[in-house]
This record gives structure tokens, sequence and C-alpha cells, in this order.
């Protein structure tokens, strides 16, 4: 391993423009649970998966019913939500971030909605499938913060949903569900850093969720790139030959090691 991180140390060391692409993998080390492992939240609940694949239905065909039920206070999701607001980042969160400050990292693309990565001090990150600390229009992609509507009020009031302040359409989660499209800003932006990017870091995902997983391809089209992957087991990149090579282990604790690999050939 120790030779991998020397490599992938110089490799981002020699970069122009180096990205991330983060999935769970960095998350559950922060003592959040992913979904489909073996103590995955839907392993556990496969009821819970299942609503989960009917939510954005829900929402298109009744969204002040929908909401009606977030802001009910059974409802499993506000639940779900306060146990993400005790979450801290992990020293892999912090690598990231550190690659950053030294301008080696140009940014940060993330699957996962717990929004570590900009509480470790990342400035520059794309949250793919949206992060649970904002509201997004599902008309025109303005984004706002969740304080920025008192959904009690409007609930008691027989106002729900609530609506975009700059062109009147509703407001929803800004986490993308099953079956919504990717916000269309955040789509181009992604595919434009993985057309431009020279050196991938791939950190904690499986690769298996589409689109996400169609980036590092796209960056693979490019002549030159390199792709390295962090992970705790080989993926569909790894076994395809669209990484260069896998650094098998925690995130959490190979990411750390890069960076102070870096700091000494610096």
């Amino acid at each position: 391993m120790e030779d991998l991180i020397e490599r992938a140390a110089k490799d981002l060391v020699t970069s122009n423009y180096a990205i991330a692409l983060t999935g769970a993998g960095i998350s559950t080390e922060s003592g959040i649970p992913d979904f489909r492992g073996p103590d995955g939240l839907w392993t556990k609940n496969p009821e819970a998966e299942r609503q989960a694949y009917l939510a954005y239905e829900r929402f298109k065909a009744d969204p002040k019913g929908y909401w009606e039920q977030r802001l009910s206070p059974d409802d499993p999701f506000r639940r779900w939500f306060a146990k993400f607001l005790e979450v801290q980042p992990n020293p892999g969160h912090y690598a990231l971030a550190e690659l950053e400050r030294m301008s080696i990292l140009k940014c940060v693309i993330t699957q996962n909605v717990d929004g570590l990565h900009t509480k470790a001090g990342t400035q520059n990150v794309i949250e793919y499938h949206g992060g649970l600390d904002k509201l997004r229009c599902v008309e025109c992609s303005s984004r706002f913060g969740t304080n920025r509507f008192d959904l009690e009020k409007l609930k008691s009031q027989g106002k729900l949903p609530p609506r975009c302040e700059k062109c009147g359409g509703v407001v929803k989660e800004d986490g993308v569900f099953f079956g919504e499209p990717i916000p269309a800003d955040v789509l181009q932006r992604s595919v434009e850093e993985a057309r431009k990017c020279d050196v991938v870091l791939i950190c904690g995902t499986s690769a298996v969720v589409y689109p996400f997983a169609d980036l590092p391809r796209t960056a693979r089209r490019r002549a030159g790139v390199v792709e390295i992957e962090v992970n705790a087991d080989p993926t569909p990149l790894t076994g395809e030959g669209v990484s260069d090579y896998l650094i098998q282990g925690k995130t959490g604790e190979v990411l750390p090691k890069i960076v102070e690999q870096i700091k000494r050939i610096r």
C-alpha cells in the first residue's frame, strides 16, 4: 500500500487540475450508515426502501400532502434528518479539504447529501444528489436554506407546499429522489469538471449508481488522465480498467497518508 500512496501523492503533485468523486464510503466512517450494506438502513428495513422509491411520484402527484407528511412528528425522514445534524467530518473529509487548501484539489463532486465536505472546510463542492441543508425549486432550481420558509406556519395556514420566491414554483428538499432527474445545473457543472481534469480521486463509492458512475468514464476519455481509487473493495471501475490503480482501505486512513506524503515530497 505504501508504494501506491507514494504513487498517488506524485500523481496529485504533478497534476494541473485534480478533482475528487466521493460516495457513501467516506461518510460511513463518520457514523452515517449506508443503505444497502450488511447493516444498511434499507437492508434492515426494506419497507423504508420501498417508500423511498415512491417518494418522488408522491411529491409530484400531491406536493401539499407530501409536505404535510414530512412535517408530521412521526415522519421517519424527520428522525433520520435529526441524526445527520449531529454527525461530524472524519479524517477523510479533512484530508480532501487540505488538498484543496494546498491548491491541488480543485473540486469535490459528492453523492452524499450530508454536507460533511463543507463542514470540513472544502469550498468547491458539487452535491450531485443535493444537500439536506437546502430546499430547491423544482421549476428554476433556485436553492434556499431550510430556515428560509416557516414550514410549520405554512402548514397551519393551509399554504403548503412552499413556493419559490423567484418564480412561484413548488419547493421540495434539495435531495434528489429516485426517479427525479439530476438538476440541470449540477449535471452540467459535474460533466465540465470531469472533462477538464487530469487526475481523479475516486473515494468511497461503489460506482454503480448512475448517472454519477458515468463521471469517471467521462474523465477517462481525456488523454492522459489518471484515476485513483481509494475504496474498501474493488468496484466495476477496477475491473473495467477505468481506474489506473486501487488503494484498498478506508478513506479516513488512506487520504491523510496521501496528504502527508505530498508534504514530504513537495
